[in-house]
């Protein structure tokens, strides 16, 4: 089995998936071309930022298995993925304190003006007066946008810089956020104009595209302070730039629209360039304790893979199938049963969509459950109770 890994990887990890029995291609320079050309042989690959795309994918043929070193899978094409049958993996959570840990330093940074500090000191100039206003943070309103694993570490980060947290998030309640110690805002409409700082924390999705709208945007309180250390997409950032232009707000960013695909190189990007706006090299992962973490899980999840065929932390699988019915058959742990089975559901047009068989001790029995997309017709279930030899009772229940 071939490996390629197409961004930098700490190497005592990579010796750790070479001593699994896997050859290891180790690519740190790819970029999503070089993977599109020299993807045709490989079985699994392994990216943190570089572009797996719709040409990568179909210019493969030994390709099972796409692992994302980190969390969000947005620079991974799952449609494409998905409909060639490989899975996507990622590696949730290992990252979250390395990415809390950046937002709280991009808020403290702000209410100081760090940035400007340094830059005037660096140009020979003492401007002790100017930089003597700040505002302080204690007291302040954090709104976090996204309670998932990394808004979690940042609610405890900021409680212990006095902030008062409110949150939203989809799956928060009012009971979840009493027991995180926040306030619950039933929408980002309701949080954002109650805060002196917003955080947002969300992964990048169809759902969750531009989701801090003009709208959320123009909402938010003089003085205010923006921090995104999730995704540029989540974010009207021409909105965020008349806001900031306006003086109405500043920003603290780790993510920008127009980043470069490479690691390194020319970054000519106008947002960038706005006084009011700190931003970062897209590093909000990228500690040493982080990357341990994440390359850790990513030599789990192969190794797990491997050895079971069995892939953790799988992102492109559907949520809810057409499947309407299932069918349930015990039967003799035999050769032939269940291929007798489909055969029948094949005969009158009736898709399995997800199947799984489980075994009995002893080995003299197991038991099928098919999910279906169709309700199978009287006679295919008196066809299959009747697989002599084969069968020993069928149920049909709908789903």
């Amino acid at each position: 089995m071939k490996v390629l890994i197409a961004d930098k990887f700490p190497e005592q990890y990579i010796d750790q998936m070479k001593s699994l029995g896997v050859d290891v291609i180790y690519e740190p320079k790819f970029g999503a071309g070089e993977i599109a050309g020299n993807i045709a042989d490989k079985a699994v690959v392994i990216v943190r930022s570089t572009e797996v795309t719709a040409e990568a994918i179909g210019n493969s043929t030994q390709l099972s298995l796409i692992i994302r070193a980190g969390a969000g899978t947005n620079n991974i094409d799952k449609k494409a993925a998905s409909a060639s049958g490989i899975f996507v993996a990622n590696c949730p959570g290992t990252n979250s304190i390395a990415v809390a840990e950046l937002a709280m330093g991009l808020i403290c940074a702000l209410d100081r003006r760090i940035v400007d500090n340094v830059a005037d000191l660096r140009n020979g100039k003492w401007n002790k007066a100017e930089y003597s206003a700040a505002d302080g943070l204690y007291g302040k309103v954090l709104g976090v946008v996204g309670v998932g694993m990394i808004g979690k570490e940042l609610i405890l980060r900021a409680k212990a810089f006095g902030l008062k947290v409110k949150a939203w998030s989809r799956s928060l309640t009012p009971e979840k956020a009493a027991e995180l110690g926040v306030g619950f805002a039933a929408s980002i409409e309701e949080l954002v104009p109650q805060c002196d700082i917003i955080s947002v924390h969300l992964a990048q999705t169809a759902d969750t595209k531009g989701i801090i709208s003009k709208k959320v945007i123009d909402s938010m309180k003089e003085g205010a302070c923006f921090i995104n250390t999730a995704r540029a997409g989540v974010v009207d950032e021409g909105a965020l730039a008349e806001a900031v232009k306006a003086g109405r707000i500043r920003v603290g960013t780790d993510v920008f629209a127009n980043e470069p695909e490479g690691k390194d190189g020319d970054f000519d990007d106008a947002f960038a360039k706005l006084n009011g706006v700190y931003g970062t090299h897209h590093i909000g992962a990228s500690t040493t304790q982080a990357q341990n973490a994440v390359a850790a899980e990513t030599v789990r999840v192969l190794k797990v893979f491997i050895e079971t065929g069995r892939v953790e932390n799988w992102v492109n699988r559907m949520g809810v199938t057409p499947a309407k019915w299932q069918l349930v058959v015990r039967h003799y742990d035999r050769p032939g049963v269940l291929a007798a089975v489909l055969d029948i559901l094949k005969d009158g047009q009736v898709n399995a969509e997800e199947m799984q068989n489980l075994i009995f001790d002893g080995a003299e029995a197991a038991c099928a459950t098919i999910q279906v997309d169709q309700q199978p017709t009287e006679e295919m279930m008196k066809a299959i109770a009747a697989l002599e030899g084969m069968v020993i009772h069928a149920d049909l229940v709908e789903l």
